[in-house]
């Protein structure tokens, strides 16, 4: 699948992939931050943004995307990062084929999923697609109106921004949703899930530096997901990011962004 994406700045190249229900446009201001040090490449993952849209989302299909797409724009090697499902997918990526990468960085994310654990963040998940799955969109004049009943049963301000992001206004003035929520349902239980597939032996991924950086006030990734990280990716650091909840990036940026250079440290 060919995806939509943005490019800024020069040196080396980094592709950076977003979370669910982002965007490349929630990691626009902070690729601008690094875009002395990086060629940042910001995707939009399939079914999100403006990328085609498809039955099937799961790792396998997402971290092939990538490899078309560096294919297409030329990348031999290149740094990867990823947030959330993002980074799930740069670890499948990065499973699938290693060679490629000069270095890897996962924002706030394990790689496992936790079965049979149906917690907050999944309830949140099927919150939001519920929502935009049983939401008239032919009685929202505007931006508030959708906002006004997103309210109604999301509590964080900053979720219902990222949700309604995902708002397009068409031509005749209507609102339709970017995002291809029903693919999102109908494999939630992948995304939640484990970013490489389950075997009887761990398969190593290494020969670059890898950080996963862990929000401070975020439970994302677990002691437990650290013990199994240490055999899936030895020599990965682990990075706390002060003050930091899931969206490190938006947290705390300044801090994300020394982490980033780090890598160039490395290179």
């Amino acid at each position: 699948m060919r995806l939509f994406c943005r490019k800024y700045g020069s040196g080396p190249p980094l592709v950076i992939l977003h979370g669910l229900f982002g965007s490349s446009d929630n990691w626009v201001t902070f690729a601008k931050s690094i875009s002395s040090s990086f060629t940042v490449y910001l995707p939009d993952l399939r079914n999100h943004g403006q990328s085609p849209h498809s039955p099937v989302h799961d790792y396998s299909s997402m971290a092939d995307d990538l490899a078309e797409l560096a294919d297409l724009i030329g990348l031999e090697k290149f740094f990867l990062a990823g947030h959330s499902m993002g980074g799930k997918t740069a670890i499948r990526f990065a499973s699938d084929d290693s060679s490629r990468l000069s270095g890897l960085l996962i924002a706030d994310i394990s790689p496992f999923g936790h079965p049979g654990d149906i917690n907050a963040e999944f309830s949140l998940h099927l919150a939001i697609l519920d929502f935009m799955r049983t939401t008239d969109l032919s009685v929202i004049k505007s931006r508030s109106d959708a906002e006004a009943l997103l309210s109604e049963r999301i509590g964080s301000e900053r979720i219902r921004e990222l949700v309604l992001k995902n708002l397009k206004r068409e031509s005749d003035n209507s609102f339709s949703w970017k995002i291809n929520y029903d693919a999102i349902l109908n494999n939630i239980s992948a995304i939640a899930g484990n970013a490489v597939p389950e075997s009887g032996s761990i398969t190593e991924i290494s020969g670059f530096p890898v950080y996963f950086l862990k929000g401070e006030n975020s439970d994302y990734i677990t002691a437990d997901d650290i013990r199994r990280i240490s055999f899936l990716l030895p020599g990965a650091e682990i990075i706390t990011i002060p003050g930091a909840g899931h969206w490190v990036h938006a947290d705390n940026p300044g801090f994300v962004r020394d982490c980033f250079l780090r890598l160039l440290d490395l290179y």
